[in-house]
């Protein structure tokens, strides 16, 4: 009797296989299923329709990536045991398991203290447990603690299938066409050398492709200023309401997970709070904006009307930070609009920064396998594009302000 297999269509890819029990049993796992929940790129839809793709697409292509990836160095006769092959797609398909309501929007401001690869690693270790140690080699490959550090570097690296895959599948759901790249090229010209993964001499150009394209999408949507305008008011939703939440307030209450993690989290992410957290994802929150939209705290009741009705906050990019003065002054014309205080227009008039660096000369590398056997990080290749472009910080200063 063949193999149990079952084939999926992707928008992006075709057709991709699935073809392991333990592959089977991750995806039909509640912690796994959440993923269909949680958008991929917060609320860049409400800039780019199209922008409806979840984690859970995200993971699947990345795991059709490393498919790929692995037949091609099998192919180059890379030493990669059956158990292996396994432990590094099953790793790849959890990469992003931590992933809360709204993806990076919320991470730091819901579950304070908590980055969502730390949670991954609580929620692999659960499903772990639950599935009898099945996933330890796919732990060990995800902590880099394995003797293949390739495998590692596939999933978490410059050149990783994660970063391939998001960029693809972003740029085919929002329409912008300038984060294509050439994954298929990409794949092909891996290679291993000392353990190490890299890329062969002829596929720089392919990788140069891949930095320029990142650059242009952080740009273009990921940092795009009504996104950016939109997540930040995400982020002083929740910061609002925990500034007045009070227990007596039925109107602030969710009546789920959320009521947790608003008021009562500790910081301490054990096994309670663990199993709360994967209950989360963004339909309690969008639920919660919808409650609060109605709420008579003027500042909560403003910034969840905007993200419901698309009423974004303007968003402004400078190339120097911006003056205390000025954003005082404008908190004050605000807090006399609304009748709040200045404390409360702080709500609705910020600063920050936003910074895109797509190469990190001092602790990130694309190593490049010449034909005579030399190895160079490709920043130390005769390109004058990414020493002088991709490895420049770029650093933008924000104000967002009530329109």
């Amino acid at each position: 009797m063949p193999p149990k297999r079952k084939i999926i269509n992707d928008p992006v890819y075709g057709f991709i296989t699935l073809n392991h029990p333990l592959i089977f049993d991750i995806l039909s796992h509640p912690y796994y299923q959440r993923l269909r929940r949680i958008h991929q790129m917060a609320l860049a839809q409400l800039v780019y329709p199209g922008a409806v793709h979840t984690r859970l697409h995200h993971s699947l292509g990345a795991y059709h990536l490393m498919c790929n990836a692995v037949i091609e160095l099998k192919y180059k006769d890379v030493d990669i045991t059956p158990e292996e092959e396994t432990a590094v797609k099953a790793a790849i398909l959890l990469h992003d398991i931590g992933h809360g309501p709204f993806s990076h929007a919320l991470e730091h401001s819901l579950v304070a203290g908590a980055h969502h690869e730390e949670l991954s690693m609580q929620i692999i270790h659960e499903m772990n447990r639950q599935l009898d140690g099945r996933l330890q080699l796919a732990l060990d490959i995800f902590t880099g603690n394995y003797h293949k550090p390739f495998l590692y570097q596939l999933i978490s690296g410059q050149l990783d299938v994660d970063r391939m895959d998001y960029l693809s599948r972003d740029s085919f759901f929002t329409g912008v066409s300038e984060g294509v790249i050439g994954y298929d090229r990409i794949l092909k010209m891996l290679v291993v050398h000392n353990g190490q993964l890299m890329i062969e001499e002829k596929g720089i150009y392919s990788v140069e492709k891949f930095l320029i394209a990142r650059r242009q999408m952080y740009w273009q949507v990921y940092l795009h200023k009504a996104v950016l305008a939109a997540e930040k008011m995400l982020v002083k939703i929740i910061e609002r309401v925990k500034t007045i939440y009070n227990t007596n307030d039925i109107q602030l209450q969710t009546n789920c997970a959320l009521d947790y993690f608003l008021n009562g989290f500790n910081g301490v992410m054990n096994k309670a709070a663990l199993d709360m957290f994967c209950s989360m994802d963004d339909t309690d929150m969008m639920f919660a904006i919808k409650r609060w939209s109605k709420h008579p705290d003027v500042v909560l009741q403003t910034l969840c009307d905007g993200i419901l009705n698309r009423r974004l906050l303007k968003c402004q990019l400078h190339d120097e930070p911006i003056d205390e003065g000025t954003l005082h002054a404008i908190r004050q014309k605000v807090a006399g609009q609304l009748g709040i205080s200045i404390e409360e227009a702080a709500f609705l008039v910020f600063s920050g920064e936003a910074v895109n660096t797509i190469y990190k000369m001092d602790d990130e590398h694309i190593n490049v396998l010449f034909k005579d056997g030399q190895v160079k990080n490709i920043a130390q290749v005769y390109n004058p594009l990414i020493h002088q472009t991709l490895s420049t910080p770029v650093k933008k200063f924000y104000i967002c302000q009530l329109k």
